[in-house]
């Protein structure tokens, strides 16, 4: 576990943005220091507009992406140019990744975590390593651009922009107090 610990922490960061969320890297850095576990992966939760090919997540792209609260401007800006594929508006809560040293430790982090909200969390096994995968249920996904026209109205596009922002608002709370309640 150790070993697996210190060649998986070296390596470099391969998701899309390059690095760690600021929102979640003081959790992240608490976790990797702790004796009995480290994270594989992790998003702190994100509001997005995605260019999506139908049932393909390898053809996707984003058109706006932000870990913090957004306005009507910022999204309505990013829709100037709406291309032709279907845009979905989506919210994505947290999703952590984080490897246990024994099944142990990993039912404790699992436990933890369900007792803060993240009710979607599970232990995951791999060849080598025993996986927690944490994550909220505060999902939010919503067509609104088809074949380059926008499907909805603005009032509409406003409600779902609050909706997004208060369930980012809630998981910025439940990776606080995950933060305060993780033990290692």
């Amino acid at each position: 576990f150790e070993n697996q610990k210190k060649t998986f922490l070296k390596k470099i960061d391969k998701s899309k943005k390059g690095d760690i969320d600021k929102e979640i890297i003081s959790l992240v850095n608490k976790i990797n220091k702790s004796k009995n576990y480290y994270t594989t992966s992790s998003c702190s939760g994100r509001i997005v507009l995605l260019m999506k090919k139908l049932g393909r997540k390898k053809g996707s792209k984003w058109i706006f992406s932000s870990h913090k609260k957004v306005n009507f401007k910022e999204i309505k800006k990013s829709l100037q140019n709406i291309p032709k594929q279907d845009v979905y508006f989506r919210f994505e809560p947290l999703i952590l990744h984080v490897s246990a040293k024994t099944i142990e430790d990993a039912q404790r982090l699992v436990n933890s975590a369900r007792d803060i909200g993240f009710k979607r969390t599970g232990i995951q096994s791999t060849k080598n390593r025993i996986v927690i995968e944490i994550a909220s249920t505060e999902i939010l996904n919503a067509i609104i651009s088809r074949k380059g026209k926008l499907l909805v109205e603005d009032d509409y596009l406003k409600i779902l922009i609050q909706e997004a922002n208060k369930r980012l608002e809630r998981t910025k709370e439940k990776i606080k107090e995950f933060y305060r309640r993780f033990i290692s």
